[in-house]
């Protein structure tokens, strides 16, 4: 049986079991690369080049391995990359036998994640054997279970702000409910600000619904908060707080001749007739104001209900009116005193 030569076994198997070899002679002259090592060194010409030119040595000296390896020693060396990452490998280095030259196993060690996504490297670029194939698949498995979590993550923030919304919303209208007006006072109260609360109340709707429908008065309702929405400003809240009446909250708006201009405004704009299945629906809108400059102590409740009976004096004085309340000048038989209602301009 003749002798075969065990670099030339070794050599036929070499790249699948050590996809990252390199080997050199000992000028330390590149003879041979690894089909992995391949691939992160590009497209550089490397054979019968110095493997120190495209390697730093860090760990130990190239004389001291060197004299090592002519012993028949083998040894641990650190390498660094010469390219603009500077990726360091850890190589375990042996001679081979006949003095055919320096066998070097390079790994990249700690950086393996950052080096597979550098060098694009697979799980096939591996060894099946190397723990860095286990690596991989537990970094691939955690990465799946974090996006499975952020997934549901997003899922349930995504639910719960529908819960929230779906809490603090009219669902026929989109407008604010109570519950969000309430928040919405109670936040400008806090912070100091001051602001106008308008208590809307549409006339003459009962007429609307008893004549054609309540599909016909959702209609109307919905198409009444798109024109509170519009006349109103983004800062601005909009409530619907019962089946016909609306509450506006004026943020940081005081001033009579402004709101007497946008109430104004709203109550033309409810006077346009509504069609419903060709049928033209007819209402108009009172609206009752007050504001925080009207008093010492804002009381969310008091303003409320003084708003309430600002609306009630324009309803007494013909409807389709807005009215400012006027603060009793005793407070302690606090009775309904609203200033004139006024009329919109024509």
């Amino acid at each position: 049986m003749n002798r075969i030569d065990p670099f030339q076994v070794t050599s036929a198997g070499l790249d699948v079991m050590m996809p990252m070899n390199v080997v050199a002679d000992f000028d330390g002259r590149i003879v041979h690369v690894g089909p992995t090592l391949a691939k992160v060194l590009g497209n550089r010409r490397y054979m019968g080049e110095r493997l120190l030119d495209f390697f730093d040595l860090r760990r130990p000296k190239e004389e001291a391995i060197l004299a090592s390896l002519r012993r028949g020693a083998s040894g641990k060396v650190l390498l660094r990359l010469r390219d603009e990452n500077q990726t360091q490998f850890i190589g375990a280095a042996a001679a081979l036998p006949g003095r055919a030259g320096i066998l070097v196993n390079l790994s990249f060690g700690i950086s393996i994640f950052e080096a597979v996504k550098r060098y694009g490297l697979a799980g096939s670029d591996f060894a099946p054997t190397d723990l860095t194939l286990e690596l991989l698949y537990l970094a691939e498995a955690n990465s799946a279970a974090m996006a499975e979590s952020r997934a549901l993550t997003e899922k349930l923030q995504g639910r719960v702000t529908a819960a929230v919304a779906e809490a603090t919303t009219d669902t026929l209208t989109g407008l604010h409910n109570r519950r969000a007006l309430q928040k919405a006072l109670s936040r400008l109260v806090d912070r100091g600000i001051p602001f106008t609360l308008a208590h809307l109340d549409l006339d003459f709707f009962k007429a609307v619904n008893d004549t054609y429908g309540h599909a016909a008065g959702d209609f109307v309702l919905q198409e009444v908060a798109k024109i509170l929405l519009e006349e109103t400003r983004s800062g601005d809240t909009v409530a619907r707080i019962g089946g016909d009446e609306f509450v506006l909250v004026f943020s940081n708006l005081t001033d009579r001749k402004r709101l007497a201009t946008i109430a104004g405004r709203i109550i033309r704009r409810l006077e346009q007739p509504v069609l419903f299945d060709g049928e033209r629906c007819r209402v108009s809108g009172s609206i009752g104001m007050v504001s925080t400059t009207q008093y010492d102590l804002c009381d969310i409740d008091r303003m409320l209900v003084d708003a309430d009976m600002a609306l009630y004096q324009s309803k007494g004085l013909g409807r389709a009116r807005f009215s400012f309340y006027r603060v009793p000048e005793d407070d302690r038989d606090h009775k309904a005193r609203g200033d004139d209602g006024d009329r919109p301009a024509p």
